[in-house]
């Protein structure tokens, strides 16, 4: 043990990296083989089995349920063990950041040091300016692609236990990939300069109530931001709130402990404003076609509660950082803004304006109707639009969408298989104990997961369907993959914060308005 711990301290990078990627290896090797013990499931089986199909509805305890189900579906066992797996990278994501810049100086100060040398040999020396071992850390440490890593090793070992075909099945039957389209379709249109535009100038009019500082600006985005994602949805809420604090707010580089708070204070706000409608949030919508929650209701039970929940939650950290808020400057830097075209941005006009809320629109409608090709199709007709005013808009930014797609997609296809102990724990839940926990598994899964399980429980009461619903979006702000709409968010806001977003000062940052905005929630609903 003694020689191993020397060794790694004396092993150059390089050689750090290869005795990493070997364990790696080793314990994928010895995952395949324990997986390879199973076998494939009958023809026309399905995997995950439905809920329904356990035959465990007269077993007592909760244990006894999840021993039963693992014996029926050893699988169960794998895909959770995994996901958890996927969960715990994430909270590390920031430590490969970090290793992955301190590779990077090491590289650069060897290419010194090999030029000096070079120099006074008299001859130039091959220099490599990139460094693999920096870059592979940079890629494991990018929270986005956790998930979509973690789907590898998952398909693999579920198609050596339960087989090719039920996984095929899995993928392309069981889990829809509507939501990872629809948001990199949103994010993308919310993010245009028309849309940013009209959002910021609403903004500066209620700012300008408040005189027009950094605390009416910070006041404006993460009240009225938020209740926004009840009509245009919460993805295309999130874009423009990130969108517009990173331009009013973050840019003055807050200290780190402010900024956490605010970006806390987004997500859960971004969770719980989506409520004032039954179409908007997608843990709500999970339900209402099911309950028969109407807007009305939404209003009734939900709606207020979280106003008053949000209104609170800030003028809460207003008054826990007002000092700092003195340390901002009052009036930002005035930039040209460029065109995608490279030249100064004209003048929107009303029309491009008009047709990009148009798009947006079209883009509600169509995954409302679960349309993909409506979805996609209307995408390409704004790029083609978006080519023709070219000299009013930005340039199309893919990469972010792109990659939080890419995340909600490993997400969706994780969480379709935990379905098999989340159920039980759901349904054997009395109504406040139901809140709480509610609260707490969507930090681990998303909330529209949990509310889609809730309404695979029979005999809920009008007040625990209130309960599951109430905690899952009041848990929304608490990681990143606890509302749908939070890597929207990370992705642009991420590049404020030194080697990224700490999933702890996320957690530490959203507690006390997931409190806040909880007992609202609880009640006054």
């Amino acid at each position: 043990m003694k020689f191993l711990k020397t060794g790694w301290r004396r092993a150059r990078p390089g050689w750090r990296l290869g005795w990493f990627l070997a364990a790696c290896g080793f314990a994928a090797a010895v995952g395949l083989a324990a997986g390879a013990g199973g076998h494939e499931l009958p023809t026309g089986q399905q995997f995950p089995p439905a809920l329904t199909g356990y035959g465990d509805a007269e077993m007592g305890s909760l244990l006894e349920i999840l021993k039963h189900r693992v014996a029926v579906a050893p699988f169960n066992l794998w895909a959770t063990v995994l996901f958890f797996g996927a969960v715990l990278h994430t909270f590390l994501c920031h430590k490969f950041r970090h290793y992955a810049h301190v590779l990077e100086e090491r590289h650069l100060e060897r290419i010194r040091a090999q030029g000096r040398t070079a120099e006074a040999k008299g001859f130039e020396g091959a220099q490599d300016d990139v460094s693999f071992s920096a870059s592979l850390f940079h890629f494991l440490g990018e929270v986005e692609a956790v998930f979509g890593i973690w789907v590898v090793p998952l398909l693999i070992l579920m198609s050596l236990k339960v087989g090719k075909a039920a996984t095929l099945n899995y993928l392309d039957g069981m889990v829809t990939f509507r939501e990872p389209i629809f948001v990199v379709v949103i994010m993308a249109l919310s993010a245009s300069r028309p849309v940013l535009s009209l959002a910021e100038n609403v903004m500066r009019r209620l700012a300008a109530l408040g005189g027009g500082g950094p605390v009416a600006w910070w006041f404006s985005i993460l009240t009225l931001g938020p209740l926004l994602g009840s009509f245009i949805t919460e993805p295309a809420a999130m874009t423009i709130s990130a969108s517009l604090l990173a331009r009013q707010f973050y840019q003055f580089r807050p200290r780190p402990a402010f900024a956490y708070a605010t970006l806390g204070l987004l997500f859960v706000n971004i969770s719980v404003g989506g409520t004032l409608s039954n179409f908007a949030a997608p843990p709500v919508l999970m339900v209402a076609a099911k309950w028969g929650w109407s807007v009305t209701f939404m209003l009734e039970h939900f709606g207020l509660q979280a106003v008053a929940g949000i209104v609170g939650a800030n003028a809460v950290y207003f008054l826990v950082f007002r000092k700092e808020f003195a340390q901002l400057p009052r009036e930002r830097g005035t930039m040209a803004e460029l065109a995608a075209d490279g030249t100064v941005a004209e003048p929107i006009p009303f029309w491009v304006t008009a047709a990009h809320l148009g798009f947006m629109a079209w883009s509600v409608v169509a995954e409302h109707y679960h349309s993909i090709p409506l979805l996609v199709g209307g995408f390409l007709f704004f790029l083609a639009f978006h080519q023709a005013t070219v000299h009013v808009q930005y340039r199309v930014e893919l990469r972010s969408p792109v990659l939080v797609g890419f995340f909600l997609a490993g997400l969706v296809t994780h969480g379709g298989l935990q379905g098999w102990w989340i159920e039980p724990v759901l349904g054997r839940l009395a109504e406040f104990p139901l809140f709480v926990g509610s609260t707490v598994l969507t930090a681990f899964n998303d909330n529209a997961a949990i509310t889609y399980l809730a309404t695979l429980v029979p005999e809920l009461t009008d007040t625990m369907k209130h309960a599951v619903v109430a905690g899952a979006v009041t848990g929304g702000g608490l990681t990143v993959i606890a509302n749908a709409p939070n890597p929207a968010g990370q992705a642009i806001l991420a590049r404020y914060f030194k080697d990224g977003i700490s999933p702890l000062g996320l957690l530490l940052g959203a507690i006390v308005p997931t409190l806040i905005v909880g007992s609202a929630l609880w009640f006054l609903g």
